[in-house]
């Protein structure tokens, strides 16, 4: 038996290849099916089914590539409806792979369709459980993202609980738990940055299930939620209906642009030109009106959170051999709608005559020697601030920020920060594109001001 879990940090995301004497399966698989079968044919295995826990609103998955590539049937468990051939399996039904088995395990909640699978060894023993978003590691699924739904987040949160105390509970406490996601999801809100555990653990460290009983859990679960991100609907759908190959997605997109061609498609309306190196490189020049998202951070998932429509036209500015894995990680997310990329570098474009544009960056050490420190922006989440922050900041979760950008005016200085700088560049960008253009960045965030430094070491500082 062999278990190879594929983890993903930008969008928090685990997918799961597990294989026996031949035979594989994979779980919850992203969109990209290349690393899947590289493996199974590195190992001289057959991909016989793919899992998908549910349908998943935080990524597109990969199922159906995966299957129309491997000739594999795509499972999900009792409930699911979809658009394309889809195997639904029974409540407890029973999947043999080579020597081992898995089993169904239907655990509504989440969503209603959600369900685990159960890894059941050769000498028949309960070994390990693929929770998906049903059990995190410190946390349980959030029970308000379920599509089109009659049923409130109160009565997901009842389900939730009945599937853990009556289904995943009585587990052995020695089976391994293998969850969706990890810390940085927005699947939950307590999520562990552990990549597994086991039954016994989750059961002495998970705040949701040490409650003492289910009018608790319900309270708990559905206290302190932040609204999801607007793209998480739209990606569930998706997953529901189906979509266009990766491969031709990505074919479709990767195109080099000459500086001519590039200005010009940018000059289209609705057009918006993501920048995705990282935050220093942009602040150092970049094309006017561009946004910095970098793909160092968690790029899909800002990507989705703050250009609202999928279909918007893209236009790429990258680091060096980063095109197609920027067009991939926008694909993983549903924005297929890229029009190309900038083929020549910054440098070359402002070489030619084209403007080129610098960040207003400040060193916190300048920062915390400023006698004057009026107008300070903390566009980290709520918790954060609530945490820690800037003496006099006023908190505008970057989430939020386009929706309030009539609390800032376009005549005062401000200073903008988050915990280390990278979310506060992307506000700054997109400040700078809605015409604030007295918007300084403080170098290292929240996390710098902090910082006893001897010196700075900050660029543009």
């Amino acid at each position: 038996m062999y278990i190879k879990q594929f983890y993903t940090n930008c969008l928090a995301e685990a997918a799961y290849y597990i294989e026996s004497n031949g035979e594989a399966v994979v779980i919850d698989p992203l969109r990209e099916t290349k690393p899947y079968i590289e493996l199974a044919n590195k190992r001289d295995a057959k991909i016989k089914f793919v899992f998908e826990t549910h349908f998943h609103a935080d990524f597109i998955s990969g199922h159906i590539d995966l299957a129309n590539e491997t000739g594999a049937d795509i499972v999900f468990g009792p409930s699911a409806k979809a658009d394309y051939p889809i195997y639904v399996a029974n409540d407890s039904e029973l999947f043999s792979v080579g020597d081992v088995k898995i089993k169904v395990l239907h655990t509504p909640g989440h969503t209603m369709e959600s369900s685990c699978f159960l890894l059941i060894n050769k000498e028949d023993k309960d070994y390990a459980l693929f929770s998906g978003d049903t059990l995190f590691i410190g946390d349980v699924g959030r029970p308000d993202l379920a599509v089109k739904s009659d049923l409130s987040k109160e009565d997901l949160a009842g389900h939730l609980y009945d599937s853990i105390f009556n289904k995943i509970m009585p587990l052995n406490d020695s089976v391994i738990v293998y969850p969706g996601h990890g810390a940085g999801s927005q699947c939950g809100k307590k999520l562990s940055s552990d990549k597994y555990s086991t039954i016994g653990e989750q059961k002495k460290d998970n705040y949701a299930l040490l409650v003492s009983d289910k009018k608790e859990f319900v309270n708990v679960v559905t206290s302190g939620l932040t609204p999801p991100p607007q793209y998480f609907p739209k990606n569930a759908t998706i997953n529901k209906t189906g979509y266009s190959s990766i491969n031709s997605v990505i074919e479709k997109s990767n195109n080099a642009l000459g500086i001519d061609e590039f200005k010009s498609l940018s000059n289209k309306s609705n057009v918006i030109i993501i920048d995705s190196r990282i935050s220093t490189d942009f602040a150092d020049g970049h094309i006017p009106n561009s946004i910095n998202i970098g793909l160092n951070g968690f790029f899909a998932v800002w990507v989705g959170t703050l250009i609202k429509d999928l279909n918007t036209p893209i236009l790429l500015v990258t680091s060096q051999d980063k095109e197609e894995e920027t067009i991939l990680r926008l694909a993983r997310v549903g924005y297929e709608n890229v029009l190309g990329f900038l083929k020549d570098r910054i440098d070359y474009w402002g070489s030619m005559g084209n403007k080129i544009i610098k960040a207003s960056t400040i060193c916190p050490i300048k920062f915390n020697g400023l006698s004057n420190k009026n107008n300070i922006i903390d566009v980290s989440t709520i918790n954060e601030y609530i945490n820690g922050h800037v003496n006099g900041a006023v908190n505008l979760p970057l989430s939020d920020l386009l929706d309030n950008l009539s609390k800032i005016s376009k005549d005062a200085p401000y200073y903008i920060y988050c915990k280390s700088g990278y979310r506060s560049m992307i506000a700054l960008s997109f400040l700078e594109r809605n015409g604030f253009d007295k918007i300084t960045n403080i170098n290292k965030g929240y996390d710098g001001v902090l910082a006893s430094e001897d010196s700075c070491t900050c660029s543009n500082a």
